[in-house]
């Protein structure tokens, strides 16, 4: 593992996204934080973190928003992906991480996506001692987070 910084992996992620951001007339914000710095493999979380941004903009309307923020309490960082978008049904929180899966079929084939990005995101967080939480309210947003010990 290298040593990390939060934040610079954050944006770097963000920077990955911006274009789909921009053609989808999303913004996307980024509140920098007390940089959190933590030991893991760099190009996994990035991965990790820009998946989910990428699946906050594909599920998101124009002129939404995307947040992602990190908080850092008790040497644990947290990281979060936030969006105003469609929103996930209950009974289908548990499924999005399996392989393939998709809530909504149409808009994957609208975006693009093969379904594997959460299923890597989840394989990439445990990876790293970690587990993802999803909070999901239909028509109002999601926000997944994952928790890094601090370096």
């Amino acid at each position: 593992p290298q040593l990390l910084s939060s934040d610079d992996i954050i944006k770097e992620a963000l920077d990955q996204c911006r274009t789909t951001a921009d053609s989808r007339q999303i913004t996307l914000t980024f509140q920098d934080s007390d940089d959190g710095a933590l030991l893991g493999d760099r190009d996994q979380l990035t991965m990790a973190i820009h998946n989910l941004i990428e699946n906050a903009i594909n599920y998101s309307p124009a002129e939404t928003k995307v947040a992602v923020s990190t908080s850092i309490a008790n040497e644990i960082i947290t990281i979060s992906v936030a969006d105003q978008g469609i929103g996930i049904p209950e009974a289908e929180v548990e499924r999005i991480f399996e392989r393939f899966y998709r809530v909504d079929p149409a808009r994957s084939r609208e975006t693009g996506g093969t379904g594997l990005g959460l299923s890597i995101v989840k394989h990439i967080v445990k990876a790293h001692g970690s587990q993802i939480t999803v909070i999901s309210k239909v028509d109002k947003g999601t926000s997944f987070s994952f928790k890094l010990e601090k370096a």
